[in-house]
């Protein structure tokens, strides 16, 4: 049989190409943070990542170009061997700091992070926990390792304590948990799941690719529960709040270590542009100097949150900038997605696998640079739509 058969079998996209309901990789011509051009017209961004704004600020822009005249385009290598930099080492003492843990390591992104990180500390024998909702990179980064993979219901502290107790003492366990759900916008209730990892000793590793620069003062999830300590580990991309690409983790500087000489994704993979580690290093000073912009983002999002519940909208348990408009079912969230394009608001469509059946969503998502004007025209559109197709 041809390997190939299931791609010339493979219609979906072309169907969907065919009727005008194809949602994923839309070419912008320019974007601009808190707007798009799309074929020249100019489209408001509610799908976006950039959580602070700072893609398009003056500072961060000003650290790449400076970067790339100092150092070129590329290290052309791995940091392992001939790609360590020492504005690279730099980022790494600030996040550290920043996250209050001992010791930070960066890679080249926030994916790699996570295949690396728990397949180095996860060996045959060990078992890692994992949260049904969690971020396909942690599952595969999971996968990766040689160890066993236990699940527990979403945010369900009562299945993870029956998953913990029924776990073999004389095993090493990690628990790796998203800190802010990226399809729907609810935390992961550290303060509940602390005390079993320490119960049944089991260690804790939190990603924060989404709550970094958006909870805690901009220092994630532990940070916003004042648990920081009791979180081993603490990873986040670059390629959200920090306005460029990459990622690190922070932990204790022996496992850092480890991490450092027994990650896959690290040793084997060309280290991080100049020109992304500076647009990092600048994007932490605004967090630092700036602190009126995470001020500023949770105003955008309780004033969203609090508009779409008003109009009748099912947005979960969002505490957060995500905010879901949860439809239930694929046609009906492709059929809305469309109509929100045209009309000059980008989401994203969310469909299962990505998420559970019936919770089938519109991710939408907001920057601290959203004006209020903006946010306000987003939500008549929403209303009006939501009406049109009987979603209010």
């Amino acid at each position: 049989m041809d390997i190939f058969k299931k791609a010339f079998d493979f219609q979906d996209v072309k169907l969907a190409k065919a009727g005008g309901f194809y949602p994923y990789f839309i070419p912008l011509d320019r974007n601009e943070g808190t707007e798009v051009v799309y074929k020249g017209r100019r489209i408001i961004m509610c799908g976006s990542n950039n959580y602070l704004g700072l893609t398009t600020h003056p500072k961060v822009r000003q650290a790449a170009m400076d970067a790339i005249k100092k150092y070129g385009t590329s290290c052309t290598g791995s940091r392992f061997l001939n790609g360590n930099m020492t504005i690279i080492e730099q980022l790494e003492r600030e996040l550290a700091e920043w996250t209050g843990k001992d010791s930070a390591l960066v890679f080249s992104t926030g994916m790699q992070v996570n295949l690396g990180t728990i397949s180095a500390v996860v060996g045959r024998g060990d078992i890692v926990i994992l949260d049904k909702e969690d971020h396909a990179s942690i599952y595969d980064g999971a996968i990766l390792s040689s160890g066993k993979i236990e699940r527990y219901r979403h945010n369900d502290i009562e299945q993870l304590e029956y998953v913990m107790a029924h776990l073999p003492e004389k095993v090493g366990k990690l628990l790796v948990v998203d800190g802010l759900f990226s399809m729907e916008g609810d935390i992961a209730p550290l303060p509940e799941i602390i005390p079993l990892c320490k119960k049944y000793g089991v260690r804790l590793m939190v990603d924060d690719a989404h709550a970094m620069g958006v909870l805690g003062g901009g220092r994630g999830t532990a940070a916003s529960f004042g648990v920081t300590e009791d979180v081993d580990l603490i990873m986040s991309t670059f390629s959200k709040s920090f306005a460029s690409i990459g990622g690190f983790v922070a932990g204790q500087h022996d496992v850092i270590d480890y991490i450092k000489h027994k990650a896959r994704s690290l040793i084997f993979s060309a280290s991080i542009p100049p020109a992304n580690t500076a647009t990092a290093l600048a994007a932490l000073d605004i967090m630092r100097t700036e602190p009126e912009r995470i001020k500023q983002l949770e105003e955008n999002a309780l004033f969203m949150r609090e508009g779409y519940k008003s109009m009748g909208f099912n947005i979960g348990h969002s505490e957060s900038p995500i905010i879901p408009i949860i439809i239930g079912d694929n046609e009906r969230t492709f059929y809305a997605w469309h109509k929100l394009f045209d009309a000059g608001v980008f989401v994203n469509p969310v469909i299962s696998p990505a998420t559970s059946p019936g919770r089938q969503l519109l991710r939408t998502s907001y920057m601290a640079t959203h004006t209020r004007s903006q946010l306000e025209m987003v939500l008549d559109i929403f209303g009006k739509i939501g009406k049109e197709i009987g979603l209010i």
